[in-house]
């Protein structure tokens, strides 16, 4: 009898708790996609609207003008050609950057773990110091160099750039999943007389997959997101997403809807990618491999 009346308590209970966490869901859904759903808005607004006193959250009439503008504007000095140019040049380096990094940060990655030789530990640490400087420190001496060398507002510079402060990030984390895997599949390895590579290739690096994927998008979004160097570095030629919407701030004006196109096509690919790989970002954020 006694438990006959706890049954429908405890139903009633998690039901109770699911409702509560439904409703902290929804909250929590409202205040993450609520500035998105705004300027989504505000990017197919008319200008009357976006000025209007007092501003109204549902639009009158939209526009999807601007959007046009981005993708069949031919001449340079307008800001949806200005845009689509800096986007082109951001998915150029985001890519090099990515690819690069992960090959030569993996197969760094893999000598940190599995090697010992001496000065490891102390060239770890310094590999991890160069990525813990901020850029503040370094602009100066940098911008000496790349000016002497004709390297400024060049796309390939701006990669080399990135890798620079990107392949420690990706050593970092890497040489932690492959620290990970058991002994006994490298062991397993020699007696089948496989290479160092030949068992980085075919035994960690299908072990180590997903953290290498998960990896390899926040290296993406890194250089993607980048904006300090960018700005520095470059003007036109190689000009990057953040510093275009940056320059559509002006002295005397904003404009509020080009910034807002900008956003929201600038979010595409990162959220694009995120979505496909969805899986393996889980899958390397939970696990760092097969343990002992």
């Amino acid at each position: 009898m006694t438990e006959r009346r706890l049954k429908p308590h405890m139903s009633r209970s998690k039901r109770n708790q699911r409702i509560v966490e439904y409703i902290f869901g929804v909250i929590l859904a409202i205040g993450v996609l609520a500035p998105v759903l705004w300027m989504f808005l505000t990017s197919i607004m008319y200008p009357k609207d976006l000025t209007a006193k007092p501003l109204s959250l549902i639009p009158s009439s939209v526009t999807f003008s601007r959007y046009a503008e981005v993708f069949s504007s031919t001449s340079a000095s307008d800001s949806g050609y200005i845009f689509r140019a800096a986007m082109k040049n951001s998915l150029i380096i985001a890519v090099f950057v990515t690819l690069l990094s992960l090959v030569i940060g993996t197969l760094a990655a893999y000598a940190f773990a599995r090697l010992r030789f001496r000065g490891r530990g102390v060239l770890m640490l310094l590999i991890l110091f160069t990525y813990m400087l901020p850029p503040a420190a370094l602009v100066i001496p940098l911008y000496r160099i790349y000016n002497s060398l004709g390297l400024l507002d060049k796309k390939w510079p701006m990669v080399i750039l990135y890798l620079s402060f990107i392949i420690p990030f990706i050593i970092w984390v890497m040489q932690g999943f492959f620290g990970s895997i058991s002994k006994s599949y490298e062991e397993a390895a020699q007696i089948d007389g496989a290479t160092r590579f030949q068992t980085l290739l075919y035994i960690f690096f299908p072990i180590a997959r997903p953290g290498a994927i998960a990896t390899g998008i926040l290296a993406f979004l890194m250089s993607w997101d980048e904006f300090f160097y960018s700005l520095i570095f470059t003007t036109q030629n190689a000009k990057t997403i953040p510093v275009a919407i940056a320059e559509f701030n002006g002295k005397f004006t904003i404009d509020y809807g080009m910034i807002s196109v900008a956003g929201i096509l600038g979010s595409l690919i990162p959220v694009l990618i995120t979505l496909i790989f969805q899986k393996y970002i889980v899958m390397g954020m939970t696990a760092g491999g097969v343990k002992e």
